[in-house]
């Protein structure tokens, strides 16, 4: 809203230095600085609010060191990023730009169902909360909008690179041109695919369209039919992986924290033509707007961090995790890098795949020979990943640091992705 304002005043009274906010970087700055501040600052006072109307967490018994001190903890923290997140967006941001429209949507829209959840375990005492399937329709809920929006809507365009041929023709019809102007490296109109970012190979981009494109002539224009439910595949398995990270005292909000920050740089050279050129991956004209919300974003999470670490004061709970999972989601989503995400979040990864496996092994040896074996060989001591740690003896603390470290190197090799090709 601040950017119209000031947008306003220094075209109608040359107001001085209105002009700052034409720059993503001063306003991406500001955001960050706002969600910090509301987070440190209000996150006290929601904090106290919630003790006081004795909204705790319930701590199912399973046997880790330290786990029944935290019975009573403050839960439904998420509010504190939520607000952190939104507000600072609300004020910074250009609001009627489609893709911050779609991060506030999934914002609300996620950690509305996480709220709910949260709702029914603490105030109705039920520990199973809501149903996973209301979760799972809400989630594909979500992912139906999104999907829907960034094939549908008319300013989520692409630039492509020039052709040889293309360079040549402009070439020839401008001889006169400077030599450092000759070859234009992005077509002049934007324009409408569905194409997105391979890691790691040279020509790395992938066509949704051409999953159905072979069927007819006519059939690309149904590549909505593959990438809608890719959508909603990607949207779905984040949110709950962010959900099942958030085990143990600020493993959830840190490795968010740093998932964001390489997203926020990843949007910012997607939607700059040079840095784009550069690096030689796709232009995403208006994507740029993008760095202003992860801004908020990031700082949301370090500032919840501050009451989160060990030992916590308050937990995120689902209003806050599924939240994050999602945002994470149609943020890559939206800058095309979906596909990096097992790599980037290889932390939410890693802990669904050791939930997968446990259950499946855990049901392939009862079958095969008998409930009493399979309890007694599991494929690990517990699951998620991060409470199996704790069963071997290592403190929470530790495991969350050597989680941090991992992420921090996966973020590394998330950037070395886009060269090495």
């Amino acid at each position: 809203m601040l950017y119209y304002l000031f947008q306003y005043l220094d075209k109608a009274f040359d107001f001085p230095g209105a002009g700052v906010f034409q720059y993503i970087s001063f306003r991406a700055a500001m955001a960050l600085i706002f969600s910090l501040l509301i987070s440190l600052v209000f996150g006290k006072r929601i904090i106290d609010f919630i003790r006081k109307k004795q909204i705790g967490e319930t701590i199912r018994e399973l046997g880790l060191e330290g786990q029944k001190q935290k019975s009573g903890t403050p839960t439904m923290g998420g509010l504190i990023i939520i607000a952190a997140i939104i507000i600072p967006t609300l004020l910074f941001a250009k609001v009627l730009n489609v893709y911050i429209v779609l991060m506030l949507i999934t914002t609300v829209w996620l950690g509305g169902i996480g709220f709910l959840d949260d709702y029914i375990k603490v105030f109705r005492k039920n520990k199973d909360g809501l149903k996973g399937k209301f979760k799972i329709v809400g989630q594909i809920g979500i992912g139906l909008i999104v999907g829907s929006v960034l094939y549908f809507h008319p300013d989520v365009v692409t630039k492509e690179r020039t052709t040889h041929n293309e360079k040549e023709a402009w070439a020839m019809s401008n001889p006169n041109a400077e030599k450092d102007l000759r070859v234009p490296k992005y077509a002049p109109v934007a324009v409408k695919n569905l194409k997105t970012t391979i890691p790691f190979l040279k020509n790395n981009e992938l066509d949704y369209e051409k999953f159905v494109s072979w069927i007819c002539d006519d059939c690309s224009k149904y590549g909505w039919l593959i990438f809608i439910p890719m959508v909603i595949l990607v949207v779905t398995a984040v949110s709950n992986g962010a959900n099942i990270t958030d085990g143990i005292d600020g493993l959830a909000a840190g490795s968010s924290a740093i998932i964001g920050i390489v997203l926020g740089i990843l949007a910012y050279v997607s939607g700059n033509i040079f840095f784009a050129d550069y690096l030689n991956i796709m232009y995403i004209p208006n994507s740029g707007e993008l760095v202003v919300f992860i801004a908020a974003f990031v700082g949301a999470c370090i500032g919840f961090l501050w009451y989160n670490a060990f030992p916590a004061q308050v937990f995120m709970g689902d209003t806050g995790s599924l939240a994050i999972g999602g945002i994470i989601a149609v943020y890559a989503i939206a800058i095309r890098k979906e596909l990096l995400i097992p790599i980037l979040c290889g932390v939410f990864f890693v802990e669904s795949v050791s939930v997968i496996l446990q259950v499946g092994y855990f049901k392939f040896q009862k079958k095969r020979k008998g409930l009493e074996f399979a309890q007694a060989n599991r494929l690990f001591k517990m699951a998620p990943l991060h409470h199996h740690y704790q069963k071997v003896g290592f403190h929470e603390s530790k495991i969350v640091m050597r989680f941090f470290i991992i992420g921090i190197a996966l973020a590394v090799l998330t950037f070395v992705t886009l060269k090495l090709r």
